[in-house]
């Protein structure tokens, strides 16, 4: 119902349903529903007593207590009670006409009189028996008014008789002779009844929402650039420099008010603040002086459930908009059914021919597993994209840009894409620079690549592949890179970097898949890979199992061990450091011989070295925080 000033929605909510944590909390969406802008929703909470095999919460309060709980939300309820169908019919049909003439007496007072004051929105509790005019009793149990009915309360009747009899009686309950012709068709008088055109629900455009759908006006992600004079120039934070692109998106769709962010509370967080230099977080509730960035109407959704969020953002590009959701990385994870959900329906409509396809639904993961050193284990989980590649290939994308220009090329290609999910991980602190934007709009197009001013094996093949994805991984395997080049100049090392995880699976498992050929020609067939990942490592080989070299791929991500503590001292902790993965690539490289082992041990010491400095002064070494990419040769690419 957001931007969609003339919709009204009637969500029917089971009694079951409403006991879930995210129906408890939907309640609070009248906080932020702007009357003057938006549509409306009437909720019609069914109350109908019953779950699979238990009695529900609310219908087991009072009535007093059950209107008390939804004037405390917000809401005015009305109440639809029986069990005769007649009158109840005519209850229901009366209750919605008043609910419906509230709404525009509502949407009139915001639209014509300017009257913003949060209303207290209609809402009906329609409390009925549960298995309504089914089967009363069935051998001897009650069935209608109880939890059996929720079940199948027929059972076979082919080998049962009387349940066959019980059936018959059911179906004539409905009066079929009197709907019905000979030929079993349905009475012209009757079929005239029905919804023409788009009053039918099938027909309805908004549930149908690529019928509405629009392209977003975007801007020129280019314009946006950080300039990279050389590899590893220090940079403001990721995310920083998406907000401003961000921020234009929203700027320019303002009048055909089709795109919002969702976020739980992080939009600030998450380093997207140059939003708020061209919109607000919409909030219908008190505001006091000292609020910032609350207004009626805005672009920017924010309630601290990931939950809320979710459903908010599926409902928006269901009915033909665009948006995309932020959040941090460890806690996506509250929504991964809702994402199953709309995964496995995003996989079904895209093969039936009348369903047009919606905007995407793009997830930009931030705040993620590597910089989460102060908030400590807890905020320290990137397990968020094993579980999307469980899906089908044909509507999951994952994207690790290892910089902000690269990040700047995944979100336009995101935002302008059809009927995926996309899930971004992405940084918000200050972070080394690697390409030049013509150089990032090459490599995120290939996806992977080699990044031939990190490498030196020109000319012939490498020794060792240094692979990485993510944007601390890229980081510290360059890291890596540039020790093993200063101290071991002989080995011949390939630098692989990859942004679209997808393209290490066959092409005949996912449409972004390298061939066979391609990826032996990134990852060779025989050469030692040292892989930095940012999630858990086994996803690399699961991804990469079928590859002929997979045996070789050795791969360092996180592992579980986590804590408040410096950010280099995460991938200490979890072996994905550079001197780890320097000492990694010397164990599958004996021809280093003496020169590999002293320098193992140097770096072995440095570890010892770098615990103590942490523990002595509660920051990283300086030669970490100051590192900078120096390899000889290197350029921008």
């Amino acid at each position: 119902m957001f931007d969609n000033p003339e919709l009204i929605i009637a969500c029917v909510v089971g009694d079951g349903e409403a006991e879930t944590g995210p129906l408890a909390t939907a309640w609070h969406s009248n906080k932020f529903l702007n009357a003057a802008t938006d549509g409306a929703v009437l909720p019609i909470l069914h109350l109908n007593g019953y779950k699979i095999s238990n009695p529900t919460v609310l219908a087991r309060i009072t009535r007093e207590e059950l209107e008390q709980l939804f004037r405390g939300y917000g809401w005015t309820p009305y109440f639809v009670e029986g069990h005769e169908p007649d009158l109840m019919h005519e209850g229901m049909a009366a209750t919605l006409d008043t609910a419906v003439e509230q709404i525009q007496r509502i949407q009139q007072e915001a639209r014509v009189h300017g009257k913003l004051e949060r209303p207290r929105w209609p809402m009906i509790v329609l409390n009925s028996p549960k298995g309504w005019t089914g089967p009363k009793v069935v051998d001897g149990l009650q069935i209608e008014g109880t939890f059996r009915s929720h079940q199948v309360p027929l059972s076979d009747p082919a080998a049962h008789p009387e349940h066959l009899k019980l059936l018959e009686d059911w179906l004539r309950s409905y009066r079929p002779e009197e709907l019905f012709d000979e030929h079993g068709r349905l009475n012209p008088e009757l079929a005239e009844l029905a919804p023409k055109r788009g009053r039918r629900m099938g027909a309805n455009p908004h549930a149908n929402g690529g019928i509405l759908l629009r392209d977003l006006r975007m801007p020129d992600f280019r314009d946006y650039a950080v300039e990279v004079r050389s590899p590893g120039e220090r940079g403001t934070g990721d995310t920083h420099v998406l907000g401003r692109f961000l921020r234009d998106v929203a700027k320019l769709n303002s009048t055909q008010r089709n795109f919002r962010i969702f976020g739980p509370d992080e939009t600030l967080s998450n380093g997207l603040e140059a939003l708020f230099e061209t919109t607000t977080r919409q909030w219908d509730a008190a505001t006091v002086p000292s609020d910032e960035f609350l207004e009626p109407s805005g672009r920017v959704m924010e309630m601290l459930s990931e939950h809320q969020c979710e459903g908010w953002l599926e409902g928006y590009l269901l009915t033909g908009r665009h948006g995309l959701f932020n959040c941090y990385e460890a806690f996506i994870h509250i929504v991964d059914s809702m994402f199953n959900q709309h995964a496995k329906w995003l996989k079904v409509t895209s093969h039936l021919p009348w369903r047009r396809k919606i905007a995407s639904l793009n997830y930009l993961l931030a705040s993620h597993v590597w910089r989460q050193d102060h908030n400590g284990f807890t905020h320290q989980d990137p397990g968020f994209i094993d579980h999307v590649v469980n899906k089908k290939a044909e509507v999951v994308r994952v994207y690790l840009p290892p910089d902000a220009n690269c990040l700047l090329s995944v979100m336009d290609h995101c935002l302008r894409s059809r009927h995926y999910v996309n899930v971004v991980i992405a940084g918000k602190h200050p972070a080394p620079q690697w390409l030049t934007m013509d150089a990032a709009v090459k490599h995120c197009t290939e996806g992977i690549g080699i990044w031939q001013w990190a490498s030196n094996d020109q000319g012939a093949a490498p020794d060792v592949v240094m692979a990485c994805c993510g944007d601390v991984p890229t980081l510290e395997t360059l890291a890596a890179v540039s020790i093993l080049r200063e101290h071991l100049p002989d080995v011949r090392i390939r630098v692989v970097n990859v942004v679209d995880l997808m393209k290490l699976q066959p092409e005949t498992e996912h449409p972004h898949g390298l061939s066979d050929i391609d990826f032996d020609e990134l990852f060779t067939t025989d050469k030692p890979v040292i892989f930095a990942f940012h999630a858990y490592p086994w996803l690399i080989h699961r991804l990469t199992y079928r590859r002929a070299n997979h045996d070789n791929i050795h791969v360092r991500g996180y592992k579980e061990e986590g804590t408040i503590t410096t950010p280099f001292d995460m991938t200490v902790l979890n072996d994905l450091d550079r001197f780890h993965l320097v000492m990694d690539a010397i164990d599958r490289l004996p021809q280093t011989g003496g020169k590999g082992i002293y320098l193992k041990q140097q770096l072995k010491d440095k570890l010892i070295e770098h615990k103590q400095y942490i523990d002595k002064n509660g920051e990283d070494l300086p030669e970490v925080r100051q590192w900078k990419w120096k390899a000889r040769g290197a350029k921008p690419a």
